[in-house]
C-alpha cells in the first residue's frame, strides 16, 4: 500500500490519536503516504444532554464506520473506551498499540485532592461509571453533568460551574495538559473504564493488506489486557447504560481482571476480581461478568433496563 486513509472525529484529542498513529505507520513502512479523513459524530454535536441518553459512547464510533464501511477510508482509529464490546461483523480490530496511563485524574478549582473536595462539592463528570463510584466512596458530593472537550471541560470548572472534574488521565498526558493535574485517582478509588488510555485500529473485516500492514503497532500486552476487559463488557451489553468498570493486569503469564456493576445511585457496588492465563484472556473477562451477574449485577442491570423505558 502506497497510501493509507485513517478516519478520526475532528476533536483535538482525536486528531492527536490519528496523527499519533500515522507518525508510526510511517515510520515501521518508509515510503508510505498517510492522510486523515475527519468526521464530526453525534456524540460531538449533542452536547446538551448526557451522552447516555442518546445513545452512550458508541455514538463517537458509528458514523465513523460508515465511512470506514463506504471506503472513506481504510482504517479507523478510536478511543478503546467508546468501542462497544461487540462490534458489527463487517469489522474488526486490527490492532491495540501500547497503552497510555489507563486511570482517571481529578483536576479541582481549589487544588484539593480527592478526600479532601469539601463536603457539598460539586464534581463533573460525563460518565455514569464514575458518577457512581464517586457517590459510593463519598456520598456527601454532587455530580453535575458535563460534556465537551478537554479544554471545554477544564474552562467551565475554572469558570466556577463546577469545583472538581473527573477525567481519563490518558487524554490529558496526550494533550500535554499534566500541569492541570490535581491528583490521579487510583484504581482501588475508581476502578477505569474498560479499555481506558488504549487506542482501538479498526479495519474493514477481510482487508488483509491493511491488517498486515498495522500489525507492527500491536503491543501484545495491552492487546491481552483489553482483551480481558472488552469479555466482561461483551457478556454485560445490552442496551442498559449500567456504570460498569474493568481493568486487568498482567502478573507473570497470568492476567489479573478486577471489574464492577454499580447501581448509579452509588449503591450497592459488585465488585470482584478473576484471574486466569493471558491464552484465556477474553474468558476470564466472560467468567467475571458472569459472576458478579450472579451475585447482584443481573438485578442492577433489570433497575436500569427498567428506568430507560419508563
Amino acid at each position: 500500500m502506497k497510501k493509507i486513509r485513517i478516519g478520526t472525529r475532528a476533536s483535538r484529542l482525536a486528531l492527536w490519536q490519528a496523527n499519533h498513529i500515522a507518525d508510526a505507520l510511517r515510520q515501521a513502512h518508509p515510503g508510505v503516504e498517510t492522510e486523515l479523513v475527519t468526521m464530526t459524530t453525534k456524540g460531538d454535536r449533542v452536547l446538551d444532554v448526557p451522552l447516555y441518553k442518546v445513545g452512550g459512547k458508541a455514538l463517537f464510533v458509528k458514523e465513523i464506520e460508515e465511512g470506514l464501511a463506504a471506503g472513506s477510508f481504510d482504517l479507523a482509529v478510536h478511543s478503546m473506551k467508546d468501542v462497544p464490546g461487540l462490534i458489527a461483523d463487517a469489522f474488526e480490530i486490527a490492532c491495540v498499540p501500547e497503552r497510555e496511563d489507563p486511570r482517571d485524574a481529578l483536576i479541582s478549582r481549589e487544588g484539593q485532592g480527592f478526600d479532601a473536595l469539601p463536603q457539598g462539592a460539586v464534581v463533573g463528570t460525563s460518565s455514569p461509571r464514575r458518577a457512581a463510584q464517586l457517590l459510593h466512596r463519598r456520598p456527601d458530593l454532587q455530580t453535575k453533568v458535563l460534556r465537551g472537550n478537554v479544554e471545554t471541560r477544564i474552562r467551565k470548572m475554572r469558570e466556577g460551574e463546577y469545583d472538581a472534574i473527573l477525567l481519563a488521565n490518558a487524554g490529558l498526558l496526550r494533550l500535554e495538559l499534566a500541569e492541570q493535574i490535581t491528583e490521579v485517582i487510583e484504581p482501588e478509588v475508581l476502578l477505569p473504564a474498560v479499555g481506558q488510555g488504549a487506542l482501538a485500529i479498526e479495519i474493514r473485516a477481510g482487508d488483509t493488506a491493511t491488517a498486515e500492514l498495522v500489525q507492527v503497532l500491536h503491543d501484545r500486552d495491552t492487546g491481552d489486557r483489553v482483551a480481558a476487559e472488552r469479555g466482561f463488557l461483551a457478556t454485560l451489553e445490552g442496551g442498559c447504560q449500567v456504570p460498569i468498570a474493568g481493568y486487568a493486569v498482567l502478573e507473570g503469564d497470568d492476567v489479573v481482571l478486577e471489574a464492577l456493576i454499580a447501581d448509579p445511585e452509588g449503591s450497592p457496588v459488585i465488585r470482584g476480581t478473576e484471574r486466569g492465563p493471558r491464552s484465556e484472556a477474553r474468558d476470564i473477562g466472560v467468567r467475571l461478568a458472569n459472576r458478579l451477574l450472579s451475585q447482584g449485577g443481573r438485578e442492577i442491570l433489570d433497575k436500569c433496563l427498567a428506568i430507560e423505558r419508563q
